[in-house]
């Protein structure tokens, strides 16, 4: 029976399929050569004031180690500004004793959130009025940063006369659910944005950002509207490249693993509850457009892999073709987490990152329309 089903459409989906997997096989070596090639070491250790911003709310396990790191920056020109955003932890008192100790760090207390605004963006505006720098960069409270962090910041995004530049920074995984949802993020460079595409085309859609490590020039920030282009989105990272490169000014995605890292989450339900609130946001809330891209993402993407078993155990004249799919998406994946300095054996568990993918995205979507939102940081968005 199962064998009637798939066999009358085999020529065009086999056929398709593969035609799939050697393009996102061939994607995924171009965008890694592109980052690696663009990635330049870091030159400048003087040169323009920096303001270095960091969004804190409830923070207190993290946020000590993130200033430690950053106030050990080789780069000689740069102010550190915290937002204590309305913490019920003890990050205020932390970030206090650092202060006191730096004038180089200043503490900010965030006002109450308004309305028409989500968290992170509003932390982020409260902190650029208060920045002097020329060269803004937002980072988040649980990264880590080598001494070389900023002056690899600088010296990428004056060089490469980029206007915003953004990448991968190195991640830590400590169970298995944050190994299975955060490599997700690589989605964007493995299976969605031909990032050399952005050096010719000016098409927003093949710009990235991450939201970890952003470095972008204050005037640009300026020139779309700062936060208020952003006030109301999740994946605010993504949308705020997005404007900028639909406005004519360039952005770049990099490689940042040996100079910044991070745990994004604490488990599988915080990895699910952080990178599923973005998903259906970064769909532009299209029902339509997120529930075509399961599908594709089901027989195209996941589908592969438990078909190579329906074709051995039927002896299909098909084997050794899904054989062979099944082998470039590994490849597409082991590649992609030694691009990213992460252990080769987790490009074996790609069935399952698809399989928690649509997963997600059936969460995100429910949670969405629901109106349920998504509980961040105590805060329900989306």
């Amino acid at each position: 029976m199962l064998q009637f089903l798939w066999e009358p459409l085999s020529p065009f989906y086999y056929n398709l399929l593969l035609v799939v997997a050697v393009y996102f096989f061939i994607l995924s070596l171009a965008n890694h050569y592109e980052m690696w090639r663009f990635t330049l070491a870091s030159e400048i250790f003087d040169g323009p004031l920096v303001s270095i911003m960091v969004p804190a709310r409830n923070e207190e396990r993290n946020i000590e180690r993130c200033l430690d790191s950053l106030r050990n920056q080789i780069y000689k020109n740069y102010e550190i500004l915290v937002l204590n955003d309305n913490s019920t932890d003890n990050t205020l008192e932390i970030l206090n004793r650092i202060a006191a100790a730096d004038s180089r760090v200043r503490v900010f207390d965030g006002k109450p959130l308004p309305d028409d605004w989500y968290g992170k963006p509003f932390a982020l505006h409260q902190l650029t009025q208060q920045a002097q720098g020329e060269i803004f960069i937002f980072t988040d409270a649980d990264t880590v940063h080598t001494p070389t962090s900023v002056a690899w910041a600088v010296t990428n995004l004056l060089k490469l006369k980029a206007d915003l530049v953004s990448g991968y920074v190195g991640q830590i995984f400590q169970s298995f659910g944050e190994i299975i949802t955060v490599p997700l993020m690589f989605f964007l460079t493995g299976f969605t944005i031909p990032l050399f595409l952005n050096r010719f085309v000016n098409v927003h859609w093949f710009s990235a950002a991450i939201g970890q490590f952003i470095v972008i020039k204050r005037n640009v920030f300026e020139a779309i509207g700062g936060c208020e282009s952003i006030k109301r989105k999740t994946s605010e990272d993504i949308y705020l490249c997005r404007y900028i490169r639909s406005r004519g000014f360039a952005t770049r995605f990099l490689n940042i693993t040996e100079h910044v890292q991070c745990r994004m989450y604490k488990g599988y339900r915080s990895a699910i509850e952080g990178i599923g609130k973005n998903i259906f946001d970064f769909m532009g809330k299209n029902s339509i457009l997120l529930f075509i891209i399961m599908i594709i993402v089901f027989f195209f993407l996941f589908f592969p892999f438990p078909l190579l078993f329906l074709c051995m155990a039927y002896s299909s004249a098909w084997t050794l073709h899904i054989f062979a799919v099944v082998i470039l998406y590994t490849l597409t994946w082991l590649f992609m987490f030694l691009g990213q300095r992460l252990n080769w054996w987790y490009g074996f568990l790609w069935p399952l990152f698809f399989l928690n993918l649509i997963y997600m995205a059936a969460w995100s979507w429910f949670r969405t329309v629901s109106g349920r939102g998504f509980l961040w940081k105590d805060r329900v968005v989306g």
